[in-house]
């Protein structure tokens, strides 16, 4: 089963953002994340944090509906996202996907972002964005993209370095490269070949697909 995440980002095409959904996925508002589903006409499985961004009224009709609404108080070490995705995990999610978490605020939508890199999580979590899917690699993985031929790529290093990485099917190879944290030299690959890989030994990073429809 895959749980999908609404955050309480800024969503401006609504249509794309419903072409991320598939039958069959149990969605979890992030408090005002929430609000997205609504406007997509869905109705959440579960709705998690202190619910500051949510109408009263929205979550008393969301309750009326049978919606598990977990509540906590506002002043908390997690934000309200975290507790979301601990809530799919919790519900046996084998994937977990975020919508809606870019826009906004800056600092809100790194911390959204970076959360990607926080640890070592148990199943694929992935953000996407439009036409976007990111997600991250650690030490030892191979990433197979879900992107076409023509979809841009880029690897961002989010640890001091990078070591091992190498590129199968991508216009611009890389052997058994290091990359730097603050390197842009990852920036705007395109895929060559499918399927196409990427590897590292060392490191974590932080791989973008601007997927070609």
């Amino acid at each position: 089963m895959r749980a999908v995440v609404f955050v309480n980002g800024e969503v401006q095409d609504y249509t794309a953002l419903a072409k991320w959904l598939r039958p069959g996925d149990h969605l979890i508002g992030a408090d005002g994340g929430t609000r997205h589903m609504l406007a997509l006409g869905l109705t959440p499985d579960a709705v998690v944090g202190d619910l500051d961004s949510l109408e009263p009224e929205t979550v008393a009709e969301l309750i009326g509906q049978g919606v598990a609404v977990e509540r906590y108080p506002v002043a908390k070490d997690q934000t309200d996202l975290e507790l979301a995705i601990e809530r799919g995990l919790r519900a046996g999610a084998s994937e977990i996907l975020l919508l809606g978490a870019l826009g906004g605020r800056l600092d809100q939508t790194l911390a959204n972002l970076l959360i990607l890199a926080q640890r070592a999580w148990p199943v694929p979590l992935r953000l996407a964005e439009g036409s976007q899917l990111a997600q991250v690699m650690r030490s030892g993985e191979t990433l197979t993209l879900q992107a076409a031929r023509g979809s841009t790529v880029s690897a961002i290093p989010l640890s001091t370095a990078v070591t091992g990485i190498t590129y199968e099917g991508l216009e611009y190879p890389l052997q058994d490269a290091t990359l730097t944290i603050g390197s842009t030299r990852g920036i705007s690959n395109v895929v060559a070949s499918t399927p196409a890989t990427i590897t590292i030994k060392e490191g974590v990073l932080l791989v973008v697909c601007v997927i070609e429809q």
